[in-house]
Formats: C-alpha cells, sequence, structure tokens
C-alpha cells in the first residue's frame, strides 16, 4: 500500500514538472542591458557611497577621540552601536544630496556603508590614541 501512495505522488510530481516546462518556455524574461553611461553612473555612486561612509568614519573616529579619549570607562560596544546609529541617520541626509536614492538600498548596501564607517572610525581613534 505504501509503494502504491508513492508511485502516485511521483506521478503527480512529474506532472507538476511537465507542466512547469511547458509554462516556461512560453514565458521570456526581459533582461534589460546597462548601457556604458549607465555603468559608469552606477561605479560613480558606489565610490561616493564608499568615499562619504569613510569620510564619515573619519570624522566619528576624531569625535570620539576627543570627546572620549581611551573610553576606559565605557563599554567598547555601546560606543560602536551609537556610532552606527548615528552614522546610518546622518548618511540618510546626506546621501540625497548627492543624489543617491538610499530607497535602493537593501540591507547589503546598508551593511556595507555602516561597516566602513565603524571600520574607519576604529582606526581613525587608534591612530589618535597612539
Amino acid at each position: 500500500m505504501k509503494n502504491n501512495h508513492t508511485k502516485e505522488s511521483s506521478k503527480a510530481v512529474e506532472g507538476k514538472v511537465s507542466s512547469a516546462k511547458s509554462t516556461d518556455s512560453a514565458v521570456k524574461i526581459a533582461i534589460k542591458e546597462m548601457t556604458p553611461e549607465e555603468k559608469r553612473t552606477l561605479q560613480i555612486q558606489a565610490i561616493v557611497k564608499t568615499a562619504i561612509a569613510a569620510y564619515v568614519g573619519v570624522i566619528a573616529g576624531v569625535i570620539a577621540y576627543f570627546q572620549l579619549g581611551a573610553a576606559t570607562e565605557t563599554k567598547w560596544y555601546a560606543m560602536l552601536t551609537i556610532i552606527a546609529i548615528l552614522a546610518y541617520y546622518v548618511q540618510r541626509l546626506i546621501f540625497p544630496a548627492f543624489k543617491i536614492n538610499t530607497k535602493e538600498f537593501g540591507l547589503k548596501g546598508w551593511f556595507y556603508v555602516e561597516f566602513l564607517v565603524i571600520d574607519f572610525c576604529l582606526v581613525t581613534w587608534t591612530l589618535l590614541l597612539n
């Protein structure tokens, strides 16, 4: 009885696969190729995003140095969290001035720029401490 049920379910699956194949051939996906000008614009925007994140990180590192010094009395992860949150809002205000649409950013894009901010902040802060 178990064997018979397995045969029926495999036939049903085969029927679904064959019907999916027939509909896939009928559907054509149009992929728009980018012109060289569009590619160049996207590359320039990527460089601007990276540069802004780097500058915000350096500024955050300098502010952290002058406000906190070595920060021996505060928790380091609390400071990084505060810097990341403030940097997020600062960048949401700065990016539109450079014609970068922040609504197109996904989780990956924001993670990238926030990582750069934290990285540059820590490097700048460490260099100033030495």
